[in-house]
């Protein structure tokens, strides 16, 4: 027979969450936990409250209070441990790309200068999100790639900070097609779902929709990058190279 067939002590229940007997008896106070099935004198917890402790501990980490988990869960019913891995979905980083803890030292290219950060381009980029400060010169690239990019662009001659300039006008750009995604996932997958009450056995269906939107949303903007940069590149430097050199087209027509 299993563990879940036959249910968990409180000491049990402490043992397993690494949380305190007291604890989890506020929690039920609060509303937080469900009560134990009681077989004689004793209550007995289940995987499920198990799962509902760590989905409590992981939503306080994100800076959530008790009261506003509380009333979150309220509207979960028995499916904790289904929310638990749609919230880990969720969070997770869009892409694989990890990030890296630099010292000061160690930043490449533009934001290096002799050996420390440079100040006014880190704090900009700390503003884009590109990396944040963890203290005691030590820094968090949260896209090494794009920190590569930017050095390889110093590299070309493109300054720094005309290189932000290129990453703000981006990060602008892709906020309005991210909540394009974003709507098309809620109009489509969560309305549904939600209107039919959320029902536990369609919460996989909905986090498997979560999680299969991240790489078609990353290959639909890549593809229509690709061609929106030949024809502004054809377009752009076609009319450019049909210039004499030092003049525009305008003037040799009138010359001529």
């Amino acid at each position: 027979m299993s563990k879940d067939a036959t249910g968990m002590t409180i000491d049990e229940l402490a043992s397993r969450t690494g949380m305190t007997v007291r604890n989890i008896r506020a929690h039920q106070s609060r509303g937080l936990l469900p009560p134990p099935d009681v077989r004689g004198r004793t209550g007995y917890y289940r995987d499920g409250h198990a799962a509902r402790i760590e989905l409590i501990r992981e939503l306080q980490a994100d800076g959530l209070n008790l009261e506003a988990i509380r009333r979150m869960l309220d509207n979960v019913g028995d499916s904790s441990a289904e929310v638990l891995d749609f919230t880990r979905a969720l969070r997770a980083p869009f892409e694989d790309e990890e990030p890296e803890i630099v010292d000061a030292k160690e930043l490449v290219g533009p934001w290096n200068q002799g050996g420390e950060a440079d100040r006014a381009l880190t704090k900009r980029a700390v503003r884009l999100g590109i990396m944040r400060p963890l203290g005691d010169d030590r820094w968090e690239i949260l896209s090494p790639r794009l920190m590569a990019a930017g050095a390889e662009l110093a590299d070309l001659g493109i300054p720094a900070e005309k290189a932000l300039d290129i990453v703000e006008k981006i990060r602008r750009n892709s906020q309005s097609v991210a909540r394009s995604f974003v709507e098309l996932f809620l109009e489509t997958v969560w309305e549904p779902f939600d209107q039919a009450g959320r029902p536990e056995a369609d919460w996989p269906k909905v986090r498997d929709a979560l999680e299969r939107l991240r790489p078609l949303a990353s290959e639909s903007v890549v593809s229509v990058f690709q061609i929106t940069m030949t024809e502004a590149t054809e377009n752009a430097l076609g009319r450019t190279v049909q210039r004499r050199p030092g003049g525009s087209s305008r003037s040799r027509r009138s010359r001529g």
